[in-house]
């Protein structure tokens, strides 16, 4: 990609409300997961890797946690993600991590295992490379039969239930924490508006290029959808959805042999 669409996405994820809004969710959750408060400075002792990084948009929230590490399959995102100030990065396969057994104490995977085809395997490795008790943290997209036209072109390979993950961490050897759908509060509105474009791209075809980020809101709707999707985060202090858009995953390492 040209360094002008990483410029473009950077851009994106500053201001539409469904960056804005996870991005407050999984802070929030991260703060006390790992006991830090937001005005908190840095935790150097602690190692973090995020695994399919892009252009480096949650690097520097991460960095409030120790010393961060990024890894991405395309390297012109690398050479992004160092021209914003992150060094410790790599160009890398998720099915082959280029790092050590036990090298970190925490590994964020945000919208990410969706892109690879054998998510087992990828989750073997991150097991691998997180020390005993390490912290995983994974977002994905949720429910198989809304996969569509947006899946396709960003190269999706599947979506997710909150069953079939919670399985699948076990089966690597993690302890599953925190298994909770997100973006709930929203999905009356996006469901119906999911399933119209899926009936449209059925029966006349979409715009080969149109994804769900497509469309651009005025920026009062879009500061209230961010706000609407963020106030999730005092909800899942304390619970678990039963049901939403998206999908994180929380759970830690076990000791070697956890099954």
């Amino acid at each position: 990609m040209e360094a002008s669409v990483y410029d473009q996405f950077a851009e994106l994820e500053k201001r539409h409300f469904w960056f804005r809004g996870r991005r407050r969710i999984f802070f929030d959750l991260l703060d006390r997961a790992l006991g830090v408060t937001p005005a908190q400075a840095s935790t150097p002792d602690r190692d973090i890797l995020e695994i399919g990084c892009g252009p480096g948009g949650m690097l520097e929230p991460l960095s409030r946690y120790g010393r961060v590490h990024a890894m991405d399959i395309a390297h012109d995102a690398m050479s992004y993600c160092r021209r914003r100030g992150f060094d410790r990065v790599v160009t890398g396969s998720g099915l082959e991590l280029p790092f050590a057994d036990g090298s970190f104490d925490m590994v964020a995977m945000f919208d990410a295992i969706e892109h690879i085809p054998n998510d087992r395997e990828v989750l073997a490795e991150v097991r691998r490379i997180l020390r005993p008790g390490g912290l995983l943290f994974v977002s994905v997209p949720a429910y198989q039969f809304l996969y569509s036209q947006n899946d396709r072109l960003v190269h999706h390979q599947r979506r997710y239930t909150r069953g079939e993950m919670r399985e699948k961490l076990v089966g690597a050897g993690f302890r599953p924490k925190k298994l909770t759908y997100f973006n709930a509060l929203l999905f009356p509105l996006i469901l119906p508006a999911v399933l119209v474009l899926k009936a449209k791209e059925w029966l006349v075809g979409l715009p080969d290029e149109q994804t769900n980020l497509s469309h651009q809101f005025n920026k009062p709707i879009n500061d209230l959808f961010a706000w609407f999707m963020g106030s999730e985060r005092l909800l899942l202090r304390h619970t678990e959805f039963p049901f939403g858009h998206s999908l994180i995953a929380m759970a830690t390492a076990g000791g070697p042999g956890t099954n």
